[in-house]
């Protein structure tokens, strides 16, 4: 005889009873199982029964079947919303997952390093405009109109470039994105009075054609000090320290004479670069050169056309001024190979930082 009310009463107590998930598949493998399951020994079975019985028991048993299978994942579901609850079924000796932050760019970083040192030697940060008029990125750095000098810059000019500006002090006068962060100096000196020393970081922007070592878009950091004493033996001191800071106490420099419109004289300072003694960024591929000397920075004493153009007497004041650019400073930190690393938005590049 096929009871199969007693077998449905057997299945549902069973699974009302079961404790965790792992009790439940093994009932269900007993019950339901393909193989060995009792219900399916019974509809198995069938075939043997008289025409009469077959058509009775075998609706029966299907319905039987889809009811258990309802009861089997109700159960489950009610099971694992009591394991959230209670906390059972969580390992907690296991590690957590590590969640993925956002950091500083290697460039913000390398700036903040830059911002620190010096701040710490007393200088003031500074900034300024990035949509320039040309008196202040050409003319007041003693770079007049038709000067040859203009053509070591490469100049963005901005398209409606016969617009008027409050500022400007020529009607009508040009505009473009500035070149360097130069013209802030000037900007800062008409309206303060020396002694002082400030750095000026900010973007900056050339017409240049890219490559490894040539963007459209960089960063400087340009630097001013003015007083009445001020001297080369002066900015010897502070490049010294801010270099020994910034890469080690072995660091060595050079100096070269140089020409620049607003500096006379003018100079290049050369760091002397070495593979193995930086930090090199796993991925990061070898630089051509694997050691020599590498021009960093360009400087020089302010030019007395500079001090005459903020109206500061040049017989009475002197300073120098230097000028460096961030992702120089950070390729050779960190050994990066290409400026356009930086810009690439590349998330296996920016990671390492």
């Amino acid at each position: 005889m096929i009871n199969l009310e007693q077998l449905k009463k057997q299945a549902l107590s069973a699974v009302k009873s079961a404790k965790d998930a792992k009790a439940l598949e093994s009932l269900r493998v007993r019950f339901l199982g393909r193989e060995k399951g009792e219900l399916t020994k019974i509809l198995r079975s069938l075939g043997t029964l008289p025409l009469e019985d077959k058509r009775k028991l075998g609706p029966q048993a299907n319905a039987l079947r889809q009811e258990l299978e309802t009861a089997f994942n109700k159960k489950l579901e009610e099971l694992k919303v009591n394991s959230q609850k209670s906390g059972v079924g969580v390992d907690i000796t296991m590690p957590g997952k590590k969640v993925s932050v956002g950091h500083l760019h290697i460039l913000t970083q390398v700036e903040k390093q830059v911002r620190d040192i010096f701040k710490a030697l007393n200088f003031s940060v500074v900034e300024g405009p990035e949509v320039e008029t040309e008196y202040y990125n050409f003319d007041a750095l003693n770079i007049p109109k038709d000067h040859p000098a203009r053509d070591m810059w490469d100049t963005f000019w901005i398209l409606q470039n016969r617009i008027k500006n409050q500022e400007s002090r020529i009607k009508n006068e040009k505009m473009l994105l500035r070149t360097h962060t130069s013209p802030v100096q000037v900007r800062y000196m008409e309206n303060h009075q020396p002694p002082f020393q400030i750095i000026v970081p900010g973007r900056v922007f050339r017409f240049e054609a890219t490559d490894a070592s040539h963007e459209i878009n960089f960063h400087q950091v340009e630097g001013l000090m003015v007083g009445k004493d001020v001297n080369l033996a002066n900015f010897k001191f502070v490049m010294r320290e801010f270099f020994r800071r910034l890469f080690g106490e072995d660091i060595k420099l050079r100096y070269r004479p140089s020409y620049f419109p607003f500096v006379e004289p003018g100079l290049e300072i050369d760091i002397w670069y070495e593979r193995g003694k930086l930090r090199r960024p796993e991925g990061s591929e070898s630089r051509p050169k694997a050691s020599g000397w590498l021009e960093i920075m360009g400087a020089g004493m302010v030019h007395p056309h500079v001090f005459e153009a903020a109206r500061y007497n040049p017989r009475d004041l002197q300073g120098f001024a230097f000028g460096l650019g961030l992702e120089r400073i950070a390729m050779i930190k960190y050994n990066i190979p290409d400026i356009r690393m930086f810009y690439s938005g590349d998330l296996r590049f920016i990671k390492q930082f």
